[in-house]
C-alpha cells in the first residue's frame, strides 16, 4: 500500500513539474526576456492558452482516449481532436477581438507609431494550433505507454498465475505417486520382515514431513534434498536382493543452495522401479554433485519391464514427465537434460546439469 502511495505521489509531482516547465517555457520566458510592459490583457490570454491546454490534455488523457481510441473508435478520436484544434483557434481569435488585442500588442512594440488595423497574422494561429495538437499528442503517448504497461503486467500476472496453477498441480501428481509406490514397497516387507517394515514407516513418516512442509515451497535448501534422497534409498535398499549392485556418489555434506524440492526424485525412484529384477543381475548407479552454481545428477538403471497389473506399470512415465514439466517452468535456460533410452543394451540413464541462481 505504501509503495502505491509513493508511486503515486511521484506521479502527481511529475505532471506539476511537467506543466510548470512548460508553461514557463511557452507562456512566461520568451515574454519576459522582452523586458516590455505587456498589458493585463496579454497576461490573460497567457493564462487562458494555459489553462485550456491542461484541460485539453487531461480530458483527452482521462475520458478521450479510454472511450474511443482503446475501444477502437480510431475515427471518432481523431474527429473530436481536430474539433478541438479548431475550437482552441476560434476562443483565441474570438477573445483578440473583444479585447482589442492586435493593436494593444501594436502599442507595445511600437508606440511611436500610429496603430492601422492589418489582417489577422495567421502565423500565429497555425503555432498555437500546434501547441494544442503537442499537448494532446503527449497525452496520447503518456496513455498508450501506460496502457501498454498494464496490459504487460496483467500478461505476466496472468503468465505468472499460471505458472503457478500448473507447478501445484505437477506437484500433487508427483507427492502421490510417490507415497504410493513407497507404501507398496513397506507392504511388501511385511510379508519379509516385521522389524524392517517398523523402521521403514519410522523413514517413511520423517520423508512424509519433507513431502507435506517442504513442498508447499517453491524452493528448498539443497541439504534438506540431499536428506531426503538418502532417506529414499535407504528405504529402497531394504527390499533389494543381492543381486542388485549399487553405485551410489552422494556427498556427506554439500554447499547449500536454493532448488525446487523433490526434483530428482522421479529419476530415483525410475530406477528402483525399472532397474532391479528378483531373478536376474543388475545395477543402479546414482551420483550427484556441486561445483560452484552447477549442479550435477547422473543416474542409469537396466531395464526390466514391470507387469501392467502392478502399480509399477500402471504408472509408466508420470513422474519423468512432470519433472521434465518442472524443470521446463522453474529453471528456463538453466538446465540441460539428457535421457537416453538404449534398447540395445537395454539400459535407461538421466544426465542432469543444472545453473543455480
Amino acid at each position: 500500500m505504501q509503495e502505491v502511495n509513493i508511486k503515486k505521489n511521484i506521479s502527481i509531482i511529475t505532471h506539476v513539474l511537467g506543466w510548470a516547465i512548460f508553461g514557463s517555457l511557452l507562456f512566461l520566458l520568451i515574454p519576459l526576456s522582452t523586458r516590455l510592459d505587456f498589458p493585463e490583457e496579454f497576461w490573460t490570454k497567457q493564462i487562458m492558452m494555459f489553462a485550456i491546454l491542461v484541460a485539453a490534455f487531461y480530458f483527452n488523457y482521462f475520458y478521450l482516449i479510454p472511450n474511443t481510441l482503446f475501444k477502437n473508435r480510431v475515427g471518432v478520436f481523431l474527429a473530436l481532436n481536430l474539433i478541438g484544434g479548431l475550437a482552441y483557434i476560434g476562443i483565441i481569435i474570438i477573445f483578440d477581438n473583444l479585447v482589442n488585442m492586435q493593436q494593444l500588442m501594436h502599442e507595445v512594440f511600437r508606440p511611436d507609431t500610429a496603430y492601422v488595423k492589418r489582417p489577422r497574422n495567421l502565423t500565429f494561429d497555425f503555432y498555437n494550433v500546434l501547441i494544442f495538437y503537442m499537448a494532446v499528442g503527449v497525452s496520447t503517448s503518456v496513455a498508450t505507454v501506460q496502457k501498454w504497461q498494464q496490459d504487460e503486467q496483467l500478461r505476466f500476472e496472468l503468465e505468472k498465475a499460471k505458472t503457478n496453477s500448473e507447478l501445484s498441480y505437477l506437484k500433487a501428481q508427483i507427492n502421490p505417486h510417490f507415497f504410493f509406490n513407497t507404501l507398496n514397497n513397506i507392504y511388501a516387507l511385511t510379508n519379509l520382515d516385521v522389524e524392517q517394515a517398523k523402521t521403514a514407516l519410522l523413514k517413511l513418516s520423517r520423508m512424509m514431513r519433507y513431502v507435506l512442509y517442504e513442498t508447499e515451497k517453491n524452493q528448498t535448501l539443497l541439504s534438506k534434498e540431499l536428506d531426503f534422497i538418502k532417506d529414499f534409498i535407504e528405504l529402497m535398499k531394504m527390499r533389494l536382493s543381492t543381486k542388485v549392485q549399487l553405485d551410489i556418489q552422494l556427498p556427506e555434506r554439500i554447499e547449500d543452495a536454493n532448488i525446487a524440492p523433490m526434483l530428482f526424485l522421479p529419476f530415483i525412484e525410475n530406477c528402483f522401479k525399472h532397474g532391479i529384477s528378483s531373478q536376474q543381475e543388475s545395477k543402479i548407479y546414482i551420483r550427484l554433485s556441486k561445483e560452484g552454481n552447477q549442479l550435477s545428477f547422473a543416474a542409469k538403471n537396466d531395464i526390466f519391464k514391470a507387469k501392467e497389473n502392478t502399480p509399477e506399470g500402471q504408472s509408466s512415465g508420470i513422474g519423468l514427465n512432470n519433472t521434465k514439466r518442472r524443470l521446463e517452468l522453474l529453471y528456463p535456460n538453466q538446465y540441460q537434460l539428457e535421457i537416453n533410452d538404449n534398447t540395445n543394451s537395454n539400459t535407461f540413464s538421466v544426465d542432469l546439469k543444472l545453473t543455480l541462481t
